[in-house]
């Protein structure tokens, strides 16, 4: 199965490749609002119906932040606006998994207490949190990846 998602990935990147060679090509840049718009990161939190929808989202985004969180916990919910508010404004696509919704993709991305966040880069995990951050903390860990 693993085999099939990193074909997957490989054939999303060269499409996203061959798209911004594309638009090279044809006269188009990359400044800012260009890169902003190849990014195509969505500027709100992806809600995670499955693990194919997760795998999904981590081979369409180049960099993803996954937030594993309960609806019933403290720390989720004081993360809740840094959360939207890096979906809004990084580069990174955030993804959110209900942990008492998808038990088996929270165990699967390590998540033994919440909050936890999950940074993938190139399709692999790259970092991993458990307990409130800050913001700060966070954009750092997207930066550096970026």
């Amino acid at each position: 199965m693993s085999e099939s998602i990193d074909d997957e990935r490989e054939r999303i990147r060269e499409r996203k490749k061959r798209e911004l060679q594309e638009r090279l090509e044809n006269g188009g840049s990359l400044d800012a609002a260009d890169a902003a718009e190849a990014s195509d990161a969505p500027d709100e939190p992806i809600a995670i119906t499955g693990q194919s929808h997760l795998d999904e989202v981590v081979a369409e985004h180049d960099l993803v932040l996954v937030d594993c969180y309960a609806d019933w916990c403290g720390p989720c919910q004081m993360m809740e606006p840094t959360i939207e508010a890096l979906a809004a404004e990084t580069d990174a696509a955030v993804a959110k998994v209900d942990v008492d919704a998808h038990q088996r993709i929270a165990q699967q991305l390590g998540a033994r207490g919440v909050p936890t966040v999950v940074l993938y880069a190139d399709g692999q995990p790259v970092e991993r949190a458990v307990g409130a951050q800050d913001r700060g903390t966070l954009q750092s860990l997207i930066e550096q990846h970026a």
